[in-house]
């Protein structure tokens, strides 16, 4: 680390108090800046850049206003450091402390890494025609790249694995005596969800750590479900592979569900992370912005996401007592009727394609009922898990409610994986699409699904069924959901990189942070979010601006990240090549 910022390590030592410390970077770094700008040292415009960016990092990480905000100050550790008087226990200060700071250092000295074994453009200084046939060669090297990424990942629409699929589907089918019918009846797959581990090792070989955490689930109460369908998607062997996302998103860390049962009888308080209780006017609805609600008419699921939003309130896989009683469903939608400011509704929960067709329609005709209303949004997870739910006449109900020019309903819906893209999802998506209903993805962007391109490939199929890629969720920061987290530099690398590649008709995710009580945060500039400091684990601190910012005063979110040093290691125990994302460090 002092050897990429040999002059800042000299200021540190020499400076016989803390504010004097302060002051010495601080004059130091505002001298780089204006030499920087002042064309006073030789640097190309793409590493200016990097060294700018890299300076107001610093700036923020030394000030005392953030300091006081993240609780630590990163600047005393190091001026400590550097005079070799640190207070602490140097083993609390992890690798990845240090290489935050290192590479921040060669930012601000233009020594950065982003360009390394990079040369220039071959139609640099050239003209005309010859300058278009050398950028279309360069351009056919990115594509290449793209698809080389892409090539990593198996689609569920691939020969060979529909093939392995059905031969699952075979198998499972025989497991529990059902008909091919009785298969493709979403009310048998639904009354036949998988919620324990015996059941599931006839299907799927578990490891240790895995059975050990279902038993527990099981035994504790906490959530847990897997459609039949869903579990013919799944590899038979524990393994890494291409298409463990399957198994990643439903069967539960330990750890998951450790964290569930120490906080049951806590869970609204201590799972509840967006604050809905504090964003509820009446029972059922959650309002967040000026003209949207959600409405959550059923608590439960055909499955259950480990990463859920709203793993506090979800009540399981079993129908009983899921959906709400008629008096409490007809005081929320009395109370959108009363509220027309709300012009759309999504109805989520819970998973609401779980209730009948006579209850969604019910639904369905108060809000269409109510001339306020003119668009209503239906969150399902049901073409991923059990798409033969979406039957002729489901898709025959909902868009009876689809009126151009008066009223739109959409469905939103959650693929991970391209591993989940299947022909039953597609058949359930083009039913919807031939009756003018769009379909488009919110999907979490967790280590299940955070490789180089994989998104990326997760986009290209999805755009190859008809579904719109919509919202790309940065994990959210519950302590349960910490072993699903990666940090926010990957997903703005991830966007910057890889998505920038494909073509703007699929790469349409806007990629989102969810702020407690507020909502959604755009991951997309300085002006919503900046790094405050970086915590002795590694770990970034980032100050959120709200969605209200310049409309009206709201307090900032401050937040700890998970430790890009981490994340990489982790990577590399799974195979990755971390040079591939060494660019990392540089996305703030």
């Amino acid at each position: 680390m002092w050897a990429a910022a040999p002059e800042i390590k000299a200021l540190l030592k020499a400076a016989p108090t803390f504010e004097e410390a302060r002051l010495a970077v601080f004059d130091y770094l505002e001298a780089r800046k204006r030499e920087v700008r002042a064309e006073e040292v030789d640097l190309p415009s793409w590493e200016w850049e990097v060294v700018d960016d890299c300076i107001d990092v610093l700036k923020n990480i030394f000030s005392a206003y953030y300091e006081k905000s993240a609780k630590f100050s990163g600047l005393r550790t190091l001026w400590q450091l550097a005079r070799g008087k640190y207070s602490g226990r140097r083993k609390e200060l992890s690798p990845g402390l240090f290489e935050e700071f290192r590479h921040l250092f060669l930012g601000i000295a233009g020594r950065s890494p982003i360009y390394e074994g990079k040369e220039l453009p071959t139609y640099a200084g050239l003209h005309g025609r010859k300058a278009a046939l050398a950028r279309s060669r360069d351009l056919d090297l990115l594509a290449g790249e793209l698809e080389e990424g892409l090539a990593r990942y198996p689609s569920g629409l691939d020969e060979d694995l529909i093939a392995e699929r059905r031969r699952n589907a075979t198998r499972v089918r025989k497991l529990f005596g059902a008909t091919d019918d009785e298969w493709d009846d979403w009310h048998w797959q639904f009354g036949n969800v998988i919620r324990d581990r015996k059941t599931l090792q006839k299907i799927i070989t578990l490891s240790r750590e895995e059975a050990k955490a279902v038993d527990l689930a099981a035994e504790k109460g906490v959530p847990f479900g897997i459609t039949p369908y869903y579990a013919s998607l799944m590899r038979r062997r524990v393994s890494r592979s291409r298409v463990h996302a399957t198994r990643a998103q439903v069967i539960p860390p330990l750890a998951y569900v450790q964290s569930m049962v120490k906080f049951r009888g806590r869970l609204e308080f201590e799972c509840d992370f967006m604050l809905e209780r504090d964003t509820s006017p009446v029972d059922l609805v959650t309002r967040r912005y000026p003209t949207i609600a959600i409405l959550k008419p059923y608590s439960g699921c055909f499955q259950i996401c480990v990463y859920c939003q709203r793993n506090w309130e979800v009540t399981g896989t079993d129908r009983v007592g899921a959906a709400a009683p008629k008096r409490k469903l007809d005081a929320a939608l009395d109370w959108l009727e009363a509220t027309p400011a709300v012009n759309e509704v999504l109805v989520t929960g819970g998973d609401p394609l779980a209730l009948s067709d006579d209850r969604l329609e019910y639904i369905m005709d108060r809000l269409a009922a109510m001339s306020s209303i003119a668009r209503v949004r239906l969150g399902t997870r049901a073409l991923v898990v059990a798409p033969m739910r979406v039957t002729q006449d489901l898709a025959d109900l909902i868009a009876r409610y689809n009126e151009p020019g008066r009223r739109e309903v959409v469905v939103v819906t959650h693929f991970e994986h391209s591993a989940e893209v299947t022909p039953e999802a597609m058949r359930a998506v083009r039913r919807f699409g031939r009756r003018g209903i769009a379909v488009y993805n919110q999907a979490v962007f967790t280590f299940a699904n955070c490789r180089r391109f994989e998104m990326c490939k997760l986009r290209f199929d999805l755009r190859r069924i008809g579904i719109d890629p919509y919202y790309l969720f940065n994990a959210k920061a519950k302590e349960e959901l910490d072993v699903y987290r990666v940090p926010l530099a990957r997903l703005e690398q991830e966007r910057k990189e890889e998505a920038r590649l494909q073509s703007g008709v699929v790469r349409t995710d806007a990629p989102v942070y969810n702020i407690p009580r507020l909502g959604k945060h755009n991951v997309i500039a300085w002006q919503h979010h900046r790094v405050i400091a970086v915590l002795p684990d590694g770990r970034r601190v980032y100050e959120f601006q709200p969605w209200e910012k310049n409309i009206s005063p709201e307090e900032v979110f401050v937040e700890a990240d998970v430790s890009i040093y981490d994340f990489l290691e982790y990577l590399k125990g799974r195979g990755e090549n971390v040079d591939e994302y060494k660019t990392i460090w540089y996305y703030f």
